[in-house]
């Protein structure tokens, strides 16, 4: 959530600064809490970062071959605003075959600059100023500025550990008014992992019907589930028109660079976030596109091996925390465990930069992430087992020495 508070317009033009420029919406904005600590540990070679989600396996082989295979072709013009029309018709096989959704390539699929330029998109296309836009939270930090830039109100929907993090009908409920329009989804969730089955989704697809809002589902976690498929909200009965389906190639498929994602959903909620991407990017790099085909139509076998990879770190992680003595839930999708620091007495921020300083290990302050953060942390475990074991142990050195304090 936003909370700093703007200038005041009066000071900033008595002061001549070069802040009276600007838009105070943007005056208002916090930098990313994530990359306060990625900064902190940028060029430092002795520090193991869990900070920033980035999977460490390298973009398959083939899919960077097929780029440059396109590139020696001279494949380097404009694509088609919507993106490339096999990539559409990639996208549409891939969902229904996956998550059990159908979309029509032609007019119910845009890609776009990764999934965050959708998000974007999306929010820009639905609010009206004064409009109130639900957000669970702890949640990926974009969507409460992105929805205050557009001049929408974010509403935080704190979520818990003892719920392993899901949302809750009767949560939601209680911060529904008249100005409510928009219920923002990310499952699996950044930070905490969290998932949603087919049944916790039925009482909130209920809510949403009856209270007509759009939804704008962030699944671009949905390959990286353990023990259980990801249930999209767009495949719950009733909900495919009045939700926009957010995906992409960054996490599943090792492709953060190539910075390539989709939105899907009504031709017509489409068709407006379409107008906007005309106008502000025109298209997605053809040569991502073009990889994008081949990681969706060749690369699903490796794209499995990359997820029983982080299943098998993720276990790790989870044991290695409980075993030092941190409370931790279970995290069932995504790249992160999410636990609980409380017991030591800091807040997020002290423990994240005494760990950074002292302990020479990267994670992110449970607080950026919004309501019910605070007093938790998030490590990602998409790095190798042996950092991640050199990583559980410096933290456990670190513990032992907060306790020797006290």
């Amino acid at each position: 959530m936003i909370h700093s508070k703007p200038l005041n317009p009066e000071t900033v033009r008595e002061t001549g600064s070069m802040q009276r420029f600007l838009n105070p919406l943007v005056r208002s904005l916090k930098p990313s809490g994530i990359r306060k600590y990625f900064d902190l540990a940028s060029g430092n070679k002795e520090i193991i970062s869990l900070g920033v989600g980035e999977p460490d396996f390298v973009t398959p082989w083939h899919v960077r071959e097929a780029a440059v295979a396109s590139l020696e072709r001279g494949r380097t013009t404009y694509t088609p605003n919507s993106g490339l029309p096999e990539l559409r018709e990639a996208i549409a096989a891939y969902l229904h075959n996956e998550f059990d959704v159908t979309y029509e390539p032609k007019n119910e699929i845009l890609v776009t600059i990764g999934g965050s330029e959708a998000i974007d998109l999306a929010l820009r296309s639905f609010i009206s100023p004064g409009d109130e836009i639900l957000v669970p939270e702890p949640c990926y930090i974009a969507y409460s500025p992105i929805a205050a830039l557009s001049g929408g109100k974010p509403v935080g929907i704190e979520t818990f550990a003892k719920d392993n993090f899901k949302l809750k009908p009767e949560a939601l409920r209680a911060k529904l008014t008249p100005r409510s329009k928009v219920l923002v989804l990310c499952y699996p969730s950044n930070p905490t992992g969290g998932i949603m089955t087919y049944e916790d989704w039925l009482p909130i697809a209920k809510i949403v019907e009856e209270h007509d809002l759009v939804v704008i589902a962030d699944e671009m976690y949905a390959e990286l589930t353990y023990g259980s498929k990801h249930v999209s909200f767009a495949s719950i009965p009733g909900m495919k028109d009045r939700t926009i389906l957010v995906g992409g190639f960054s996490k599943a498929f090792a492709m953060t660079g190539w910075r390539l994602g989709y939105a899907c959903g009504h031709p017509e909620l489409i068709a407006a976030m379409l107008k906007i991407h005309q106008y502000t990017v025109m298209c997605a790099p053809v040569m991502s596109q073009i990889a994008a085909c081949e990681a969706l139509t060749r690369g699903l076998e490796v794209k499995d091996r990359m997820v029983e990879s982080y299943n098998q770190r993720r276990r790790l992680v989870v044991k290695g925390l409980r075993e030092i003595g941190l409370e931790c839930h279970e995290p069932q999708g995504a790249f992160y465990v999410f636990p609980s620091i409380a017991s030591t007495g800091l807040s997020s921020d002290e423990f994240c930069e005494r760990l950074l300083l002292e302990g020479k290990v990267a994670a992110v302050a449970g607080h950026v992430f919004g309501l019910g953060g605070e007093g938790f942390i998030r490590c990602s475990y998409a790095t190798s087992v042996t950092l991640l074991q050199e990583a559980l142990e410096r933290i456990d050195a670190f513990l032992r020495k907060l306790e020797a304090e006290r």
